[in-house]
């Protein structure tokens, strides 16, 4: 089958290459059901939690991973991804919810997904390639020393509001130690320490389901001694559209509803405009950014894992409809989740159908089990976020640059997490990447060299050889090095054979140096690879008699060098 292509992207084209240009059958299927089946124990708990930890009741963490899975799953270019909402958006949503509230949480989902789908279709799926791993893991580490912080509350069932400030949310947790819940504290231990040895059980069934249920049996347990712990339906209450209220989560379907309709920050009518819509667009363009930069993460180690390739503008657009189309019925931002992704790859999934069939697995979680998970502790979901925040954090690589790295690499890496946790996310990135991008060229520029030819020099002439790009950073550098080489030689021979890029800045500083050569000085230049000389030829710089001159080898150089020397 073929499929038309728009810019080189192929829409659909995960789903299309994995169950129609592959044999799909029975035997695959019930592979991708058990995948999908066990993705979805792990995405339940973790929506739930995600949804809580910005800002949101839990059912619209579920309407996430129902909504935006399926068409992500349909329409993405990641065949074993599995998206829905992750830990790494809970910096950037939690603000915007707080400010705006549901509504203007939508909205900017809605944005972000039209942005993504902005930079699929200009094919910026290969961006991924140019943030170095010093920024990702600099961020991600922040992000999750960020939501480790937030949970602290809950684990603990601290009575306190908690600022926004990262220093302040510090300080005023430490205060309200001498609230602590012994009750809460007990549950959150329970939960983690079932989280922690679960894997060494080493059992097919994942363990956040099991250390919920822990921590609800402990809960349990307590409450027959008068020991009440806050929980989802203590905390969360919904309106049916009937009109009937109820607590925890409602036991429907996504209901279709324009964003811009719910209520914001504080209770009142969200007003949709201008001014609104340029207050989001910052968070939007954020989301859409770290959407983008998990989502090709996330492919890229699946790619690994299986051997498979994705498409990344595909994926982009996957993920920009899946973000348009969430919203609509609740759902918040989504993107590719690599903890799920990686779990569905070795329950054995073969296709996106896994992903969907984890989207059902949701949707029935909100039909048949609503009133049960309504039950659950916050302590317990706290703890599940904590392990969430751990994996996020990447401590081993963290500490495997601090040990190993040069030191720009770790400068880079610890401004990043610094800037995320006591900032944002867009601040760290930005100024990782510049600041990576400077000492980059730093480097680069301390490998251009200039070395003289010993063999072929004399006191008439001087050989020397030019190593590494000429570019603005290096090439006033190498010319001054130049400069102060010439003596009394009538003749130099430049050999720029091991020069691979010369840029503006570089053809400035060679126009430079051909201006101030003494009166009577000769400048041959010689081996001159294919972009230096197109480079050159734009810029007009043709041989002057007696002054400059090319060949094409260093042979021809020194003939012609004699032959002018009357040697």
């Amino acid at each position: 089958m073929k499929t038309h292509s728009v810019n080189g992207i192929r829409p659909f084209s995960a789903l299309i290459d994995a169950c129609w240009r592959e044999p799909y059958n029975l035997h695959r299927f019930l592979k991708d059901i058990i995948a999908g089946i066990t993705v979805g124990i792990i995405a339940i708990p973790l929506a739930m939690a995600l949804a809580i930890a910005s800002g949101v009741p839990p059912q619209y963490g579920l309407y996430t991973s129902a909504i935006a899975g399926i068409v992500i799953a349909v329409t993405g270019g990641s065949r074993f991804s599995v998206s829905g909402p992750t830990a790494a958006f809970v910096v950037i949503l939690y603000p915007v919810s707080q400010q705006f509230g549901l509504a203007g949480l939508l909205v900017a989902t809605l944005m972000s997904g039209l942005f993504l789908i902005i930079m699929g279709l200009a094919r910026f799926g290969r961006l991924i390639e140019y943030i170095p791993i010093s920024v990702t893991l600099g961020f991600t580490s922040g992000i999750g020393i960020t939501i480790a912080t937030m949970q602290v509350k809950d684990f603990f069932g601290l009575t306190l509001d908690v600022p926004e400030n990262y220093i302040n949310k510090v300080s005023a947790l430490v205060s309200a130690m001498p609230t602590i819940s012994w009750a809460d504290t007990l549950i959150a231990t329970v939960t983690l320490g079932v989280l922690i040895f679960w894997p060494r059980l080493k059992l097919a069934v994942p363990g956040h389901l099991p250390a919920l249920l822990a921590g609800t049996a402990i809960m349990a347990v307590l409450a027959h001694f008068d020991h009440q712990v806050a929980t989802i339906g203590s905390r969360f209450s919904y309106m049916m559209p009937d009109g009937t209220s109820g607590q925890g989560i409602p036991p429907i379907l996504p209901q279709f509803v324009l964003p811009w309709n719910l209520p914001d920050a504080g209770g009142k009518a969200f007003e949709l405009s201008w001014n609104t819509i340029s207050a989001l667009l910052p968070a939007a363009f954020s989301m859409a950014m770290l959407g983008a930069i998990e989502s090709l993460l996330c492919a890229v180690v699946l790619d690994g894992m299986t051997g498979k390739k994705h498409h990344s503008n595909s994926e982009l657009i996957g993920q920009g409809l899946g973000n348009i189309a969430a919203p609509f019925f609740g759902g918040i931002t989504a993107t590719a989740a690599i903890a799920r992704s990686a779990a569905n790859v070795r329950a054995g999934a073969t296709s996106p159908v896994s992903a969907i069939i984890h989207a059902i697995m949701v949707i029935m979680a909100l039909l048949i089990l609503a009133p049960g998970l309504s039950y659950l502790p916050l302590a317990a979901m706290s703890s599940l976020l904590l392990i969430v925040a751990w994996n996020m954090s990447e401590a081993r690589k963290v500490v495997d640059i601090l040990r190993r790295a040069p030191k720009d690499d770790i400068i880079v890496m610890l401004l990043c997490m610094s800037l995320t946790v006591l900032f944002d996310m867009v601040i760290a990135i930005t100024v990782g990447i510049v600041l990576a991008s400077l000492l980059f060229m730093r480097r680069i520029a301390r490998m251009t060299r200039l070395s003289e030819l010993l063999a072929e020099s004399n006191s008439d002439r001087l050989v020397m050889r030019v190593s590494g790009p000429l570019f603005f950073a290096a090439a006033e550098r190498i010319f001054n090095e130049l400069a102060e080489k010439i003596d009394t030689q009538r003749t130099i021979i430049l050999q720029w054979d091991a020069v691979p890029i010369l840029d503006a800045g570089g053809l400035s500083a060679f126009q430079r140096f051909i201006e101030l050569l003494p009166e009577g000085m000769m400048l041959i230049n010689c081996d001159i690879q294919y972009q230096p000389l197109k480079t050159l030829a734009r810029g007009q710089i043709k041989p002057i008699p007696g002054k400059l001159a090319f060949y094409s080898s260093l042979e021809e150089a020194l003939t012609a060098e004699s032959i002018i020397s009357g040697k």
